[in-house]
């Protein structure tokens, strides 16, 4: 199945994107959260496509499992799932704490490159 494949290749590729994209988000959030000159709109039009890469990969392994008939292995839609709801929770959070969003955004960045790598490793 060189369409199976293929998926399965593309679901690989992009898990690195949420890792990498959720990293760099957290961490540039961490940095403008003590550096007044890293405040800047792109941040967040960089952390808004880093989480809906998230959706993108969530949606590439639902397709795979259901088109494959494949098992994940233990965990893994856990994992998945928990970075949905994290996203959710973080954006109902920042109306909430205007003047800890940078905090928010860098600990929460984190987090979903952590649940990434731990989705990878399994």
């Amino acid at each position: 199945m060189i369409l199976g494949a293929a998926a399965r290749d593309a679901h690989a590729a992009v898990a690195w994107v949420v890792v990498i994209a959720n990293g760099a988000a957290g961490l540039w959030a961490l940095g403008a959260h003590a550096v007044g000159t890293l405040r800047r709109r792109a941040l967040w039009w960089f952390t808004v496509v880093a989480q809906l890469v998230i959706f993108v990969q969530a949606g590439l392994g639902v397709w795979l499992q259901s088109s494959e008939d494949l098992e994940p292995p233990d965990f893994h839609i856990l994992y998945g799932f928990t970075m949905l709801i994290a996203v959710a929770i973080l954006y109902s959070y920042q109306v909430q704490m205007p003047e800890h969003r940078y905090l928010l955004y860098a600990g929460g960045g984190l987090f979903l490159m952590g649940m990434g790598v731990r989705a990878m490793i399994i």
